[in-house]
């Protein structure tokens, strides 16, 4: 090859490599200033600058985190932590908004309906979860339905800030054609500010703080988790959420180990009608951080949560355990624990006062 030649293609590989980062700065989000890092510093949860569990988490010791990296690119179970054919995806129907229904978009997306209003739970709609798009864990199945086919919601809460639950390519089209407001926990609207989200749209709260929102009242309640987009941890807060209606009233974990602030949430805001709690991406290695399958049920039951719907799980392979044993696990114990349980297809709408019986879709793609 010519000089010349490969002068170009050094190039042209130069520019390809800016072009496919440009993007990654926003992605990062920014940090909170101002009233807004006030407000955090006041914070009860917040310390030495950095935001904490209510119970620092317990890690597994002599944990070998290069080893977990071969195994989750080169390991010899790398096939069954995904389907073997095709999710089946289920094209939701509009039907009347009487009653409390949740339609499970996959992952932790979903949206719950309930006393005539509908709020939308961390959506992510892109193919891959990371600041670039040609890197990172990618989908396993495509959305069951396009962000611009979604009603008009009136609330958007935010769990977390970790990619996978806060997604800048989803956020930007909802500022386009949604007008509801963003909920989320405290630090995470400098995040929103730097994709240009108005103002006006987002509200963050602490833990234990609310707002009223189409008749709602959405309470950001605790949870035991972690945040962060760069290498630094803990900048932004985390939070479950309490969705309550007139009549009506759901649960959201969002990310989570297991923890006694379950119970306490259900004594407080409880009994909930439907509880939609993370079962996926769990590992001993990682023990306080994600719920196993069968801490999930004990959550519902903490909760007093009269339907369990699943999540986290499906969509994004983020952990080392097969594609199906999320749902197999937390069939059984749901059936152990004599806790009612819905498994929806992605965009499958769940009624929640007359759910359809686990048919156990998912077993076939093992």
């Amino acid at each position: 090859m010519s000089k010349r030649k490969l002068a170009v293609a050094l190039g042209l590989a130069a520019a390809g490599t800016a072009w496919a980062l440009r993007d990654v700065p926003a992605e990062l989000g920014e940090r909170a200033t101002g009233a807004r890092a006030e407000r955090m510093r006041n914070s009860p949860q917040y310390a030495d600058g950095v935001f904490r569990n209510a119970a620092p988490p317990v890690l597994a010791e002599g944990v070998n985190y290069r080893r977990l990296a071969r195994e989750m690119l080169f390991g010899e179970n790398r096939k069954l932590r995904r389907p073997s054919g095709p999710i089946p995806l289920v094209t939701p129907t509009d039907n009347d908004s009487a009653g409390l229904h949740i339609t499970w978009y996959g992952h932790a997306s979903a949206l719950i309906e309930l006393d005539g209003a509908q709020v939308l739970c961390d959506p992510v709609w892109s193919e891959r979860v990371s600041p670039a798009q040609f890197a990172g864990p990618r989908r396993l199945h495509e959305p069951p339905v396009s962000l611009g086919s979604l009603p008009q919601v009136d609330a958007i809460v935010i769990s977390h800030d970790h990619y996978d639950h806060l997604d800048r390519a989803t956020v930007l089209d909802l500022v386009r054609t949604q007008t509801a407001p963003f909920l989320v926990p405290l630090g995470i609207g400098a995040h929103l500010e730097r994709w240009h989200v108005p103002a006006a749209r987002i509200i963050e709260l602490d833990w234990g703080e609310h707002a009223d929102v189409a008749g709602l009242r959405l309470t950001a309640s605790p949870a035991q988790h972690f945040s962060g987009r760069t290498l630094t941890r803990n900048d932004t807060l985390w939070t479950s959420w309490v969705v309550a209606g007139p009549t009506r009233r759901v649960f959201y974990s969002g990310d989570s180990g297991y923890f006694d602030g379950y119970a306490a949430i259900g004594a407080e805001h409880g009994p909930f009608d439907a509880a939609l709690i993370q079962i996926g991406a769990y590992d001993p290695a990682w023990p306080d951080i994600h719920m196993t399958p069968e801490e999930g049920v004990a959550t519902a039951v903490d909760l007093r949560a009269k339907l369990l719907v699943p999540v986290h799980w499906a969509t994004f392979n983020l952990a080392l355990h097969p594609w199906t044993e999320p749902a197999d696990r937390v069939w059984r114990e749901a059936k152990a624990q004599d806790v009612s349980l819905a498994i929806p297809r992605p965009g499958e709408r769940v009624d929640v006062d007359d759910p359809p019986a686990v048919d156990g879709w998912w077993q076939t793609l093992g």
